[in-house]
């Protein structure tokens, strides 16, 4: 603890990084009735807080190391952190990225100095390949976030934040990936404010820290979800883990959902975009304070703001979801104008937001509603319980990740005659060849009765697929796509598509 006090207090990053704002959240405050204030790192230079630990690491290399340049693995904001600061310091640097990165972060990387090399689906085998070329070349590996001076670099922002709000502090809330971040802001403000809380927070679908945290010890995820990719990492550092277990006091989850409404709450007070993984850590602080009353200061973490502009459209579509000011509704009613006017009627002046309807021929509809709300989510369940009382058959459908990314686009699409279909839920790599690959893997006698593809800028594509498969035959499926190897989830027995897509 006290060298890595020592460490933040003497780190060296003002060369290229600047000291940024804590700004106050006026509209949030005044919704939660208590401060809330966030700390702007998507204001650096590379508009994220990597380049505080990158140069720090840098900074310490002797001139021999320096000679022969910087070496790391990354696909995001380290890439850029560290060819900014070997920029800075005239010297060489080689970032690895895998194959999959976006064109717009390889380019970053390329106009700020950096050497990219392309190697590799994924970001283990990127890291491997910069593992391999470190022993080749003497090059100097700047880890992303397990290493002293990195986390070092770090614990800055918390150093920044205990010196411009001297006010008392309820909690500062971290977004953690590697933990580099939560381990370095947890150290200081513990030091200098043992009273304050940190908090850290992780997505539901990457709970690195937390999973290790549980298990006493650092493990390794079999797969993370890549919407926050900033914070998408398999496995903590053993040095984060070690910090991180001792001093923060708690770590909160948060959805997708979640993270978009936060997007959306620091652009409608800063009018700044976040990038989904700059937006963790106000969503924890959010689920926080709806959980503890309390009238003190709460302070987030806004890491960073390298997002591509075609996410953006997934963010806005899930804000008002993650917010709890719209709901997603499957509802049966009699196939008659009539009894669309009493359900418009019944919800009470509520705006419909979205209504998704195809003629059936057997007298029955089902409808995709979607529904404004006004006083947050519980009133939701006031909302389904008065359409269950008025005859409705309702299924809430507003937590349904089939139906939010794939069914509210494919409302119509049923058909009969397949009783064998099988429907399923795939991450594709996002890549040339990727649905070649998985036809590829079908045998010739099954059919594909169903494909949904929407771009969301990720680095992965989601997929929602129908494929009909005797029973007999469902163990050689099982086999066939264990060794396509793309993640997938059965969705056949899902309300989304057993109401919308059902085929038997």
């Amino acid at each position: 603890m006290q060298d890595t006090i020592r460490r933040i207090l003497t780190a060296r990053v003002y060369d290229v990084a600047e000291e940024t704002p804590l700004d106050p959240l006026r509209r949030l405050s005044a919704r939660l009735a208590r401060p809330v204030l966030l700390k702007r790192e998507d204001l650096q230079p590379v508009f994220s807080f990597k380049i505080r630990g990158a140069y720090n690491k840098i900074a310490g290399l002797s001139q021999a190391e320096l000679s022969k340049g910087v070496i790391c693995a990354s696909a995001g904001n380290h890439a850029q952190g560290v060819a900014l600061a070997a920029a800075r310091r005239n010297i060489p640097s080689t970032i690895v990225m895998p194959t999959t990165t976006p064109g717009i972060k390889v380019a970053a990387v390329r106009a700020l100095g950096g050497e990219v090399v392309l190697h590799g689906d994924s970001f283990d085998e990127a890291y491997a390949h910069a593992r391999h070329l470190e022993s080749r070349t003497g090059a100097a590996f700047i880890h992303p976030f397990d290493d002293p001076d990195v986390i070092a670099g770090q614990g800055t922002v918390g150093l920044e934040i205990a010196r411009q709000h001297a006010d008392p502090i309820e909690a500062v809330f971290v977004p953690i990936g590697g933990g580099g971040l939560a381990a370095g802001v947890a150290a200081i403000v513990k030091f200098l404010r043992p009273e304050t809380r940190v908090i850290g927070v992780e997505p539901v679908d990457a709970p690195t820290m937390k999973a290790a945290v549980d298990a006493g010890e650092v493990v390794t995820l079999n797969e993370v979800g890549l919407f926050a990719d900033g914070v998408a990492v398999r496995r903590a550092g053993a040095e984060t883990f070690r910090l991180c277990r001792d001093l923060l006091d708690e770590i909160v989850l948060v959805d997708t959902d979640a993270i978009c409404a936060a997007i959306k709450d620091i652009f409608d007070d800063s009018r700044a975009v976040a990038e989904p993984s700059g937006a963790v850590a106000l969503a924890g602080l959010k689920a926080w304070a709806a959980a503890h009353s309390g009238s003190g200061a709460l302070i987030a973490v806004n890491s960073g703001a390298n997002v591509n502009f075609d996410r953006l459209r997934h963010v806005a579509e899930r804000a008002e979801i993650g917010e709890g000011a719209e709901a997603l509704l499957a509802v049966a009613m009699k196939d008659d104008r009539d009894d669309y006017r009493r359900f418009l009627d019944s919800l009470d002046g509520r705006s419909v937001t979205e209504f998704n309807y195809r003629w059936s021929g057997d007298g029955q509809a089902q409808i995709f509603v979607g529904v404004a709300l006004r006083n947050g989510p519980h009133e939701r369940d006031d909302l389904i319980a008065r359409l269950r009382a008025g005859g409705y058959a309702v299924e809430d459908m507003s937590d349904n990740e089939t139906a939010k990314l794939h069914v509210r686009y494919m409302v119509g699409g049923r058909t009969v005659g397949l009783p064998h279909e099988r429907i399923l839920r795939f991450q594709f790599p996002e890549r040339p060849g990727a649905f070649l690959r998985f036809l590829n893997s079908l045998q010739p006698a099954w059919a594909l009765t169903l494909f949904h593809y929407r771009n969301h800028g990720d680095d992965v594509g989601r997929v929602l697929a129908g494929i009909s498969v005797p029973p007999e035959e469902q163990t050689q499926l099982a086999a066939a796509l264990a060794d396509l190897g793309y993640p997938y989830v059965d969705e056949t027995t899902n309300p989304a598509c057993r109401l919308f897509l059902d085929g038997t």
